[in-house]
């Protein structure tokens, strides 16, 4: 395994994260139960895997909850691992549940950290753009808990770049605590982020951990691109991610590539990803143990300069995907389309 800085910071995470969205059988159709969860986190701490990112809304908190009970089960020191989780879905009904208002972040960060049964959160990231709350109100709870020590960094995920540019100038303005990643939706088959967010980010020195690298599982190869996840109906209503005839056109191309190299399309594209600037560690998911294979051997994947230009040849510009919707008239709730793997 490789390690590098988590953008600007002076923490060093693994080149992969391992997402823990799978983790716990309460909330989809795809995901893995505990014990499963447990010879996956294991598996990915034999490789050299430090970094691991869930969120409070998979599975309502079960997920933080098998995480932390796998990382003391497997006996790993808690300062030898970088813990990531996120704040925004709802929990309850409650009109307070959901969100980035000072009440719900406080409180949120105060139940993960008994879930997990640690003292403190690496990386705690706002899930989504919150249109409800005051931006100021949000980056105030979020460098008040840094300064209560209950988190160490703050991260953000899946919004507009000048939505994230705005988070940045308020919290320089108020003096508060910066955010130092972006958790945005970015690979061969969705590359809108290399418009905007891309150049932010590297431009104020921001690490980028994309999720969904694998398109949800439409980059594994054709004859597995109907993975459990990819068709499940609660991600997409069972017909799948990613079927325009372009992206067909990428998934060849990607084979192709992968094809010459004697390697799997996963292993190729997760290189490709890695090898794109800005790039901290890819999320990978899995829900099957040999799903970890491909992407740990992309590690020490290189790929040339011919190579990258055919992968990326096919693509045609999308619609964003991922987004928080904007609130209508009227409206005080808070949504997005959770189903999408992150």
């Amino acid at each position: 395994m490789k390690y590098t800085r988590l953008g600007g910071t002076g923490a060093h995470v693994s080149r992969l994260c391992l997402g823990c969205m799978s983790f716990g059988t309460s909330l989809w159709d795809w995901t893995i139960d505990e014990e499963a969860s447990l010879a996956m986190v294991r598996k990915a701490v034999e490789a050299g895997i430090n970094f691991f990112d869930t969120a409070d809304g998979y599975g309502r908190g079960e997920s933080e909850e098998i995480l932390g009970r796998a990382i003391r089960t497997l006996g790993v020191r808690r300062e030898e691992v970088v813990l990531a989780t996120k704040i925004f879905a709802p929990m309850t009904q409650g009109p307070n549940m959901v969100g980035l208002s000072r009440k719900h972040i406080l409180q949120g960060i105060d139940a993960v950290l008994k879930r997990m049964q640690v003292d403190y959160i690496d990386l705690y990231q706002i899930h989504r753009f919150d249109y409800a709350t005051p931006m100021d109100e949000t980056i105030a709870a979020l460098d008040d808990a840094i300064s209560a020590g209950k988190i160490l960094y703050i991260g953000a995920s899946s919004m507009a770049a000048y939505q994230f540019a705005k988070y940045l100038m308020r919290a320089d303005a108020l003096g508060r605590s910066r955010f130092v990643s972006m958790q945005n939706h970015y690979n061969l088959l969705y590359r809108e982020e290399e418009r905007e967010m891309v150049p932010l980010c590297l431009e104020e020195n921001i690490g980028m951990i994309p999720w969904s690298p694998l398109g949800g599982g439409r980059l594994v190869g054709t004859h597995e691109a109907k993975t459990t996840r990819a068709t499940s109906k609660s991600v997409t209503g069972g017909i799948g991610r990613f079927q325009r005839p372009s992206d067909q056109a990428v998934v060849d191309a990607l084979a192709e590539v992968a094809r010459e190299r004697g390697e799997s399309p996963a292993q190729v594209a997760v290189a490709w990803l890695m090898s794109r600037p800005g790039v901290t560690a890819p999320i990978i998911g899995a829900t099957k143990l040999h799903q970890l294979d491909d992407p740990i051997r992309a590690v020490d994947t290189v790929l040339s300069d011919e190579e990258v230009a055919r992968l990326e040849a096919p693509y045609v510009p999308q619609a964003p995907i991922g987004l928080a919707e904007p609130l209508k008239e009227g409206e005080t709730g808070r949504s997005f389309e959770f189903g999408l793997p992150n």
